[in-house]
């Protein structure tokens, strides 16, 4: 059977490093061609560009555009008869990609449920609590678990559970008061955090689906028992033997939700996640990826999520993030990596695009005054065609920049150095004009890959004086040759 065959676009500047990388790749199940189109940086090249510069017909059965190509690809497969497709951002991704047999892998779909707590529910007006509702779910939540204080009338329970359903949340109710749990099912909740054996006839009240815990912490033979009598009254359940805290038992609980597994290899279980994300000193993406990976292994389908701690602020997100990334691992039967950057957000593990002698070659072919800033191992790179300039500090490079008197562009260099700089010392990949990307700990905006940018700052208010020393590309936008 004949190898598919890929044909990547590219500019005279990245042509060198793509053949490299393509030439680099051991026994690929794909067979590759390189078209330049004729421009310095493919990236930027229009889809009108496209058209008029690539040969036809393409004798290839897809082709693939850099990532930060803006080309409208449903218009260039109309145009061409071949599917075309965006790689990566940058070079150094493309065999990552194109292990994924020339896609990314498919993060749509989960198998964990998850609550989102609002701890204070209580004492929160319905409008308010509808309007947090709304943020959980647009982060990831499933269910939104109304959280009651103990000795604490809720008085508007019954209204902010119809208030909830009526904006099309699924909705919990955590208490430890029977009555609130009662009253609970009986306005329409669909679940009920928590009932143990002692109160599971609060079930028969309602049609909400009760999370049985035991009656005395750690009393296995109470979940046990629990589970029996819910199975026994035909009622659908939700089974938690509650997850510790670092140093007062939280190992013995990872044990007991293993052995919960063992003796109930059918049940549906739930993990409270917030007695580690609260209450540890750490970034939570890390302690959620474990939580998670251990769920995932043991099918524990439910989390309860919670946030109160500013710390956590991103927790349902990463939740959400690390429940996709881990389904997609195990249906490949894979390790999870090379799946998702969302919980990336100190580190990242190709933090380089270049190496320091790539830089140097690349820099040795530019021809302009324009400014072009990029990290290495060796730190931030600053270079044109009269400098090439490298330093750990980037008020190092301040001798070295020449503006002409113009301060916007005096201010643009600045706070682009200083995040080269900041990426470059927490190991974040970085691109000039880009944010960096902390993952779902600071969530971009999401990028129309149709349209070109729009120029910079400094430049939407230059767009009469002519530019002398700017940033990259070139003069010409695109760099294109005639």
């Amino acid at each position: 059977m004949a190898k598919p065959r890929l044909l990547f676009l590219t500019g005279h500047l990245a042509r060198p490093r793509l053949e490299r990388i393509l030439s680099g790749l051991a026994d690929p199940d794909f067979a590759w061609d390189i078209a330049d189109i004729g421009v310095k940086v493919a990236a930027l090249a229009t889809g009108d560009i496209i058209e008029r510069r690539l040969q036809r017909p393409v004798e290839a059965d897809r082709v693939v555009l850099p990532g930060r190509c803006r080309a409208d690809l449903d218009q260039l497969e109309k145009s061409f008869g071949v599917p075309f497709v965006r790689g990566p951002d940058e070079l150094a991704d493309l065999p990552a990609f194109l292990g994924r047999k020339g896609g990314p892998p498919d993060l749509s779909r989960h198998a964990m449920r998850i609550f989102a707590e609002i701890v204070d529910a209580t004492a929160h007006p319905v409008e308010a609590i509808v309007a947090r509702a709304a943020k959980m779910r647009a982060e990831g939540a499933d269910v939104v678990d109304l959280g009651c204080l103990p000795d604490t009338p809720f008085p508007h329970l019954e209204e902010t559970i119809h208030a909830l359903k009526a904006a099309g949340h699924r909705v919990s109710v955590d208490s430890a008061d029977p009555g609130e749990l009662s009253r609970a099912t009986r306005a329409g909740a669909d679940y009920l955090l928590s009932l143990t054996e002692e109160t599971l006839d609060i079930a028969r009240e309602g049609d909400a689906v009760p999370v049985l815990v035991p009656a005395v912490p750690h009393d296995f033979s109470s979940l046990d028992r629990a589970i029996e009598k819910a199975k026994t009254m035909g009622i659908d359940f939700i089974a938690d033997s509650i997850l510790d805290p670092i140093h007062f038992g939280f190992t013995a609980s990872l044990v007991r939700y293993h052995e919960l597994r063992r003796r109930h290899p059918d049940i549906s279980i739930l993990m409270g996640t917030g007695n580690l994300t609260e209450l540890t000193d750490a970034d939570t993406s890390g302690i959620t990826a474990t939580l998670l990976g251990i769920c995932s292994e043991l099918a524990i389908d439910n989390l309860l999520i919670v946030h109160v701690s500013p710390h956590t602020r991103a927790t349902i997100a990463e939740h959400d993030a690390a429940r996709r990334m881990l389904f997609a691992a195990k249906a490949d039967n894979s390790l999870p990596r090379g799946y998702s950057n969302a919980l990336l957000q100190v580190h990242d593990v190709k933090p380089f695009a270049v190496t320091p002698e790539e830089l140097a070659e690349m820099a040795a072919t530019i021809k302009d005054r324009n400014y072009r800033i990029e990290t290495a191992e060796d730190g931030v790179h600053l270079y044109n065609r009269d400098i090439h300039q490298v330093a750990s500090d980037a008020f190092e490079l301040f001798p070295h920049i020449e503006v002409d008197g113009d301060t916007g562009h005096a201010f643009y260099l600045g706070a682009e150095l200083q995040k080269a700089e900041i990426a470059w010392r927490l190991g974040k990949r970085y691109a000039q004009d880009a944010p960096l990307d902390f993952g779902v700990g600071a969530p971009r905006d999401e990028e129309d890959r149709t349209r070109l940018e729009e120029a910079g700052h400094t430049l939407k208010a230059k767009k009469k004086t002519p530019h002398k020393t700017g940033t990259a590309p070139a003069d010409d936008e695109t760099g294109e040759e005639s």
